[in-house]
């Protein structure tokens, strides 16, 4: 998911600074934070005095239950707290996803067809060649369905190497490797979506859309308080939940549901800002302050109307990816890494992902598919579909960018981390239970050597090709 930059995060996140910048406001800043999480979750796994209390505590099971003499129902159904963080807390993270999607598509780097074409095709690329990669390695195999997992990009870290390595990467790129992770975002939702839900509960389902239907018809007839869009937000995600459809889809239904029209036009907000200016003056006449400083009761309410206003003049879409962003980013992630990196590794052979897993029947390399997906399938899918773009004048080459350093930057864009992890906890579930937590141990450490090789790869490229360049000039 892309970092948001250039704002100033207020809402209860307070963090430190880093000479004179908040922490939190650096585009490296989230990728570092994953990283951390990662390796502290991989030894709370294996350390001898943590793995057992680790594994107990995400199994932990945590329901509600509605009891009195006749009956007693308890929901979520099999909740545990590491679903809960892969079911609840990360629908929080796809609803922020589905806003970011929404804004890029209206007015953002998706806004039109020349703008757009370029970066989704590429996407498209890089996703098909990595699920090729993966089947030519697991075709006709039990692993086969897992193809959906090294197709997904990780903007936190793509973007946070290329702020490291500054100017050696044309803006142009950057904006257009941004734009492609955008729409890799919307294409790994859809993969989820269609090839990753459980058996589908149809008058669920049926009941999911016709709510989905007035939601819709409200947005259209001016509808712009938020509780009427958060509540019913809580009844899709029950109804997606018990349905089949991963219930993670229902933040990003939701999402696209939320408008992007502010409340209040500029015109009310000019009249009514200076209607309570006035007043504020008028009430600093000693009959109202009763020896109160500034501001006294009457003026901390013209101040409170004020601050409604204003910010419902902001659009609710903006309001809320502006709140959800800084969580998202510094909370729900990290806690998805401590919950999700966390592989018990048995002896050091478990990190040879270039052999067929020993004790899993009819398994193909699943570690083979993934790491290669990610290295090597998503830079040449990403090049080979921008070159067909650009050469069949679908797409125009971004500015003082070369075909070099396109691949280069690429390279960047098989960094799969929480996609890819979160693609792998779906997948393998028609295994047995033992067979599913092997594989999807084995995948979780495939993305980590595929995402870290992919990194190093793309920068040492970029440097070098950048390098090259300037000797030219």
């Amino acid at each position: 998911m892309r970092l948001i930059q250039n704002y100033s995060w207020n809402k209860g996140l307070h963090t430190m600074t880093l000479s004179g910048t908040s922490f939190m406001n650096q585009p490296w800043a989230g990728g570092v934070t994953l990283l951390v999480c990662v390796i502290v979750a991989m030894l709370l796994a294996n350390l001898p005095f943590t793995a057992e209390y680790y594994r107990e505590f995400l199994e932990t099971k945590l329901s509600m239950t509605i009891q009195n003499n006749e009956f007693s129902v308890s929901f979520p159904h099999e909740m545990n707290v590491e679903k809960f963080i892969n079911d609840i807390l990360m629908v929080i993270f796809f609803f922020t996803v589905g806003l970011e999607i929404k804004r890029e598509v209206v007015c953002g780097e998706l806004s039109s067809i020349k703008k757009a074409l370029l970066p989704v095709i590429a996407a498209a690329g890089g996703m098909a060649m990595p699920a090729l990669f993966y089947l030519i390695f697991n075709y006709g195999t039990t692993t086969a369905g897992g193809w959906g997992i090294p197709t997904a990009t990780d903007i936190a870290f793509a973007v946070g190497i290329m702020s490291i390595l500054g100017n050696k990467v044309p803006v142009s790129l950057k904006i257009f490797l941004t734009a492609l992770a955008i729409a890799d975002d919307l294409g790994a939702i859809l993969v989820v979506a269609f090839f990753y839900g459980g058996d589908i509960n149809l008058p669920l389902l049926f009941i999911a859309v016709i709510l989905l239907g007035a939601i819709f018809i409200m947005n259209k007839l001016g509808e712009k308080r938020m509780a009427y869009y958060l509540i019913p937000a809580i009844v899709i995600w029950f109804l997606f939940y018990y349905s089949g459809i991963h219930s993670t889809m229902s933040g990003v239904v939701m999402a696209f549901m939320i408008p992007m029209d502010a409340r209040y036009n500029r015109a009310y907000l000019n009249r009514t800002n200076k209607k309570y200016l006035t007043r504020i003056e008028h009430y600093d006449a000693p009959e109202y302050c009763e020896g109160e400083d500034f501001p006294n009761e009457s003026q901390r309410h013209c101040l409170r109307r004020m601050s409604t206003i204003n910010n419902n003049s902001i659009g609710m879409s903006y309001r809320l990816e502006h709140a959800l962003n800084p969580w998202v980013n510094f909370l729900i992630m990290p806690i998805f890494a401590l919950a999700n990196a966390g592989v018990e590794i048995p002896d050091i052979s478990f990190f040879n992902i270039f052999q067929a897993l020993e004790g899993v029947s009819g398994a193909g390399f699943v570690g083979m598919g993934i790491f290669f997906g990610l290295l090597l399938g998503k830079p040449i899918g990403i090049t080979i579909a921008s070159f067909i773009a650009i050469k069949c004048k679908i797409g125009e080459m971004p500015a003082n960018a070369s075909w070099k350093m396109l691949f280069a930057v690429a390279c960047l864009g098989g960094i799969g981390f929480t996609m890819a992890i979160f693609v792998d906890t779906l997948s393998f579930g028609e295994l047995n239970p033992a067979d599913t937590e092997i594989l999807r141990s084995s995948g979780k450490i495939a993305v980590l050597m595929g995402s870290l090789c992919a990194g190093i790869m793309g920068s040492l490229l970029i440097m070098f090709f950048h390098k090259i360049e300037n000797k030219k000039e």
